[in-house]
C-alpha cells in the first residue's frame, strides 16, 4: 500500500485555493463554535475562569493564513474579535496552510499535529491546555462521535441525551449570535 504524499494528502482536490478557502471557513466556525459553547456550557466556561477578563486568544496561519481571534469576557464567555490584527495573549499557529488544513480535515489531531511541530504556542502553555480542553470539548459536542475520535486525543465519556442538548443549544447559540452579527 503506497502513501499519499502529505502535499496530495493535504491539498486535496481543487489546490491550495481550495485548501485556504476550507481552512479559513473552518477558523470561522472554530471561532464562533467556541463562543457559542462558551454562553451555552459551564465546563467550558470554569475552563474561561482560570483567564482573566480581556485576555486574547488568537489561532492562525503563519503569515497572512486564516485566522480568528477571541477576548475573554468577565462573565467567563468569550467574544469573537472580528478583524483583529493585535498580539494576542495566547497563539496558537500552525506553520503552514497544509498543516492547518491536515487537523481540520481530520486527517491528523491537535496534540499530533502539535508532535510533528505543525504548529506552535506562543504565551502561557497552562492556558493552551485550558483551550485545547476547550477545543476538545467542542469538537466532542458538535462532531459526530467517529469524527471527533479523530480529531481529540481520548473521547471523553457524555451521555447521548446531555450531547444532544448541549449540540442543540451551541447550534442554536451559534444561530443567534450569526443573525445579531457576533
Amino acid at each position: 500500500m503506497s502513501q499519499i504524499p502529505e502535499e496530495t494528502a493535504a491539498t486535496g482536490v481543487g489546490g491550495p485555493a481550495a485548501t485556504r478557502a476550507y481552512v479559513a471557513l473552518m477558523m470561522g466556525v472554530i471561532g464562533r463554535g467556541l463562543v457559542s459553547l462558551s454562553q451555552v456550557d459551564d465546563e467550558v466556561r470554569k475552563e474561561l475562569a482560570a483567564l482573566p477578563a480581556g485576555y486574547t486568544i488568537c489561532m492562525k496561519v503563519m503569515g497572512n493564513g486564516p485566522a480568528f481571534a477571541v477576548e475573554v469576557q468577565a462573565d467567563g464567555t468569550l467574544r469573537l474579535l472580528k478583524g483583529f490584527t493585535g498580539r494576542a495573549t495566547l497563539n496558537a499557529v500552525f506553520k503552514h496552510i497544509t498543516h492547518a488544513f491536515l487537523v481540520f480535515s481530520f486527517q491528523e489531531g491537535t496534540a499530533r499535529a502539535f508532535a510533528n511541530d505543525r504548529l506552535y504556542v506562543d504565551g502561557n502553555i497552562s492556558h493552551a491546555i485550558r483551550l485545547v480542553r476547550c477545543l476538545n470539548r467542542m469538537e466532542t459536542i458538535i462532531l459526530p462521535k467517529f469524527v471527533a475520535e479523530k480529531a481529540i486525543k481520548r473521547y471523553p465519556h457524555i451521555r447521548l441525551g446531555e450531547k444532544l442538548s448541549l449540540a442543540t443549544r451551541t447550534y442554536g447559540q451559534l444561530v443567534a449570535n450569526f443573525i445579531k452579527g457576533a
